[in-house]
C-alpha cells in the first residue's frame, strides 16, 4: 500500500533551468472534456483528481501552465479534471492520447487503477509524469513532498499542541486519507513514527478525502470514546479537518488539537480561530514548478537527471526518478511567514469579518 523510498542523492528542491525555444503559443484552455484536437507535437496533458480540494483549481493548474509557457512559449496544454471519479480519469487519458499529447502530467484519483491507462499511453509513446501522488505503472518521473515527512510533520504538532497532555493515557483519534491514494498511506505512516509511543491512538478510521466522511468517523469516534475522553485528533488535510471541527463543535468539545494539511484558506482561518491547531504547508508554485519543468525536458527529449535525484518505488514495483520537496508545518505562529510572506493568501483575505480579532490576536492585523 505504502510506496517504498530509497533515497539515493539529498537534492535540492528548487527547479531553476531555464529552457531557451524558438516561436510562440499560448497555453491551453481549462476545458476538462471537450477541447479540440490540438497540434499535439508540442502539447503536455495535466489531468488533476478533484475539484473539491481547493488547491487544483486555484494554485497548481495556473500555476503549472504559467510556468510551461515560461519554458515553452509554443507549448500547449490540455487540461482535464476527474472531479473524484477514476473512471472519468481513465476516459481523459485516452482523450489525451488521441489528442495526440507528447507528455501526461497525471495526479492520479487512484493509483492502481490508472495503471493500465498509463501503461497505455506509454505504449502510443507519450511520457508519463505522476504529480503530487505516485501513480503505479511506468512513469518517467513523479514530482511530490516528502510524504512521510508531511506526516512526521502532523503528528509532532499534534504532540506539541498536547504538551503536557502528551501522554500514553491521552486517547487520540485518527483519520486518515483514502487508501486509494499512496500518499495517504505515507503520511499515516510519517504521522506513526511521530505518535506511537507517545500517545494512545484510540480510534483510527478512512476519511476518504471528505469532509462528510470525516465528521461521520468523528461522531463515531466520540459515541465509542467519549467526548470528555478525547484529548487530540489527527486529521490527514484540511478539508476533513473542517468536518471533523464542525462535528466536535457539535458535541460541545473545543480547545483540543486538531491537525491538518494543504494550507488551504478555511484551514488557516480555523488555526487563526484556535478551532485547528496546525496544517501543514506544501508549496504549491515550487511542485507545480518542477513538474512543468521535467516535462518540457521530456517533451524536448532533455535529460531530467539533474531535477528528478531521488528514487521510489511505486505499488506496481516500478523504479521513478523523483523530485520530493520539503514541506513546512504552520500554527498560528508562523502564519505570516509562511502562506503569507509566500502570497499564497493576503491578510485581507484570511482576515475577513469573523476572523478579525482573532486575526489582531494572533498578530496578524
Amino acid at each position: 500500500m505504502n510506496a517504498m523510498m530509497r533515497r539515493v542523492v539529498i537534492g535540492t528542491t528548487a527547479v531553476s533551468m531555464a529552457l531557451a525555444v524558438a516561436a510562440c503559443g499560448k497555453a491551453g484552455d481549462d476545458d476538462s472534456d471537450s477541447g479540440s484536437t490540438s497540434g499535439g507535437d508540442k502539447t503536455i496533458g495535466l489531468l488533476l483528481p478533484d475539484s473539491v480540494t481547493a488547491r487544483y483549481e486555484k494554485f497548481d493548474k495556473p500555476f503549472f501552465e504559467a510556468k510551461v509557457k515560461e519554458l515553452c512559449s509554443d507549448c500547449k496544454v490540455e487540461y482535464a479534471n476527474a472531479a473524484g471519479d477514476a473512471a472519468k480519469q481513465a476516459q481523459q487519458v485516452s482523450s489525451m492520447i488521441t489528442k495526440g499529447v507528447k507528455v501526461i502530467v497525471v495526479s492520479a484519483q487512484d493509483s492502481a487503477a490508472i495503471k493500465s491507462s498509463i501503461q497505455t499511453a506509454v505504449d502510443k509513446g507519450i511520457k508519463v509524469v505522476a504529480y503530487d501522488r505516485l501513480a503505479q505503472g511506468p512513469v518517467s518521473a513523479y514530482v511530490s513532498f516528502d510524504n512521510v515527512k508531511v506526516g512526521e510533520l502532523q503528528g509532532e504538532a499534534l504532540i506539541a499542541a498536547l504538551g503536557d497532555k502528551a501522554t500514553t493515557k491521552s486517547k487520540v483519534v485518527m483519520i486518515n486519507g483514502d487508501d486509494a491514494d499512496p500518499n495517504a498511506g505515507q503520511f499515516k505512516e510519517g504521522a506513526h513514527k511521530a505518535l506511537d509511543g507517545k500517545v494512545d491512538i484510540a480510534y483510527e478510521q478512512s476519511g476518504l478525502w471528505k469532509d462528510t466522511v470525516a465528521a461521520q468517523k468523528m461522531s463515531a469516534a466520540i459515541t465509542q470514546l467519549g467526548a470528555k475522553n478525547i484529548a487530540g485528533v489527527y486529521a490527514a488535510n484540511d478539508g476533513m479537518a473542517g468536518g471533523i471541527a464542525n462535528t466536535l463543535k457539535g458535541a460541545g468539545i473545543s480547545g483540543i488539537p486538531l491537525t491538518g494539511q494543504d494550507a488551504e484558506l478555511s484551514g488557516i482561518q480555523r488555526i487563526v480561530a484556535g478551532t485547528q491547531s496546525s496544517t501543514v504547508y506544501k508549496a504549491f508554485k515550487p511542485e507545480a514548478d518542477a513538474a512543468a519543468q521535467i516535462a518540457v525536458n521530456l517533451l524536448e527529449g532533455e535529460s531530467i537527471d539533474s531535477l528528478a535525484t531521488q528514487t521510489l518505488t511505486s505499488g506496481s514495483g516500478d523504479e521513478v526518478p523523483s523530485q520530493l520537496l520539503t514541506p513546512v508545518s504552520v500554527t498560528k505562529d508562523n502564519i505570516a511567514d509562511t502562506v503569507v510572506k509566500d502570497k499564497l493568501y493576503t491578510v485581507a483575505e484570511i482576515c475577513t469579518g469573523e476572523f478579525a480579532a482573532a486575526c489582531k490576536t494572533a498578530g496578524l492585523q
